[in-house]
């Protein structure tokens, strides 16, 4: 890599870092740390958004599927484009002034006025180790970019430079800086994918006349993917617009209602089918550069298929602008894991710990989140599958958390007693179907059996229990 290269990447870091101290010498209390002061506007919140759900894993893993399957990988965006929309109409209505009025910091809270403090606690957990998955996830995703564009880089010493970085401006900065640089690196992610990647690749390759030449009529078709994947798709994604931490942290960190489901409707029309379509172009286009020999030492079926488009990127960019595509990736990978981390401490010290109040809580908010991000670092360092870990980390969150909160907030007599078994049920059978591998009916993804499960327990619990009615467990 060039050293020009080098410096616009490293220029890039500093100045990520620098939002981080910044905002260090702006946040006063916890309430600044994670919610922003409750001041943001909609464009703000809503790049926030997108780019947290968007982030490195979805990009380094939508390149791999357009890799594996081309168009029809697009299909995974739709449905966060539907859980952000569903989410604008019938979520934020019912959570924004009661999060404003007692001064939510976090999901869980909304959780304990509904139920209990039980029920909050062990939602805040489940949600904090689902969100050093999603941490761990970005991190890996940074270090898989990183080792395939330096010579001589390892992954693990990606690892190390990425997190160092990523977690120092998270924890110092807290959730001004993340919304903030999460526009900035929204913008850098959109500018360089669009006017420099894509037009790049395209050239290079022959143009989209090479890609019907050479890849398969299926994989410029949208019916190339089966409906079992399309179901488990929208079963792991829509669900976590509802239960998503980072998501309940912007909504309180909105102005007002209005600004708040104007960020959602933004962000899901951001989502699909802008990066959608972007992210599975560019990786079909990797493909097609290797079937033609342009990617050396490589065959299709010896590469990473989240590793294409990178290596491509690094084969054909001129001196400059591989340096600017490394920083959009990063970028990408920063805005999540950035996000993921506030959210994972912001459990733990509200929800868990219940230290949110106390006199030093905000210096206690920093180095939870400084210890947290160094967790997910070394979780990262044993794992290989960007795009497993993240939807492995989604699929234990939405089934243990997204019937109590449906329940929670759409019913008349929400049960505390049947909340915390569904939350353990769902969680615990989506756990063990995953970790034991076991061949599932119609192919499904453990994750809906996990809702399935958590559902029967909170309708029998709370029959059992009173009819729906409240109790006091």
């Amino acid at each position: 890599m060039h050293f020009l290269d080098i410096a616009i990447f490293i220029l890039y870091l500093l100045g990520m870092l620098g939002v981080g101290l910044f905002f260090l010498r702006k946040n006063k209390s916890t309430e600044d740390y994670f919610v922003g002061g409750r001041k943001m506007s909609s464009l703000h919140i809503g790049l926030s958004v997108v780019a947290t759900d968007v982030g490195g894993g979805f990009v380094i893993g939508l390149g791999g599927l357009g890799f594996l399957m081309g168009l029809s990988g697009s299909w995974l965006l739709f449905t966060g484009l539907i859980g952000a929309w569903l989410a604008g109409i019938f979520l934020i209505p019912r959570v924004f002034d009661l999060g404003k009025k007692r001064g939510y910091l976090t999901f869980p809270q909304l959780l304990a006025d509904i139920f209990n403090p039980k029920v909050a606690m062990l939602a805040g957990l489940i949600s904090a180790i689902s969100y050093l998955g999603f941490t761990s996830s970005q991190l890996l995703a940074g270090a898989k970019l990183a080792s395939s564009t330096f010579d001589g880089l390892t992954l693990n010493q990606a690892l190390l430079i990425m997190g160092i970085i990523a977690v120092l401006y998270t924890s110092l900065g807290g959730m001004k800086a993340v919304i903030y640089t999460d526009t900035i690196q929204w913008i850098i992610l959109l500018t360089g994918l669009i006017f420099i990647a894509l037009p790049f690749t395209l050239k290079n390759v022959g143009g989209w006349k090479a890609v019907h030449e050479t890849l398969g009529k299926e994989f410029v078709s949208l019916g190339n993917v089966s409906w079992q994947q399309l179901v488990n798709w929208a079963f792991t994604i829509i669900p976590i617009w509802f239960v998503g931490m980072t998501l309940y942290q912007r909504i309180y960190a909105s102005r007002n209602e209005k600004s708040a489901r104007r960020a959602w409707f933004i962000a899901g029309l951001f989502e699909y089918p802008i990066m959608a379509f972007l992210g599975v172009i560019l990786g079909m286009l990797s493909r097609v550069a290797i079937e033609q020999g342009l990617i050396k030492q490589y065959t299709v079926a010896t590469i990473d298929p989240e590793l294409g488009l990178p290596l491509l990127l690094k084969t054909i960019l001129p001196v400059g602008f591989l340096g600017v595509i490394f920083a959009v990736y990063f970028s990408a990978i920063m805005s999540t894991s950035d996000s993921c981390l506030m959210a994972s401490s912001g459990n733990i010290l509200a929800d868990v710990l219940r230290k949110h109040k106390a006199r030093k809580s905000l210096r206690y908010s920093q180095l939870l989140t400084l210890f947290i991000g160094i967790l997910a670092l070394f979780l990262a360092m044993k794992m290989e599958n960007v795009l497993e870990l993240m939807l492995l980390s989604y699929a234990f969150m939405v089934s243990g958390l997204i019937v109590p909160v449906l329940a929670g907030l759409f019913t008349k007599k929400p049960n505390s007693l049947a909340a915390l078994l569904a939350m353990i049920s769902g969680g615990l059978t989506t756990t063990l179907l995953e970790f034991t591998k076991q061949p599932l009916p119609l192919d499904l993804d453990a994750n809906i059996f996990g809702i399935a499960v958590s559902l029967i327990f909170y309708i029998v619990t709370a029959l059992i229990n009173g009819a729906f009615s409240n109790d006091e467990y």
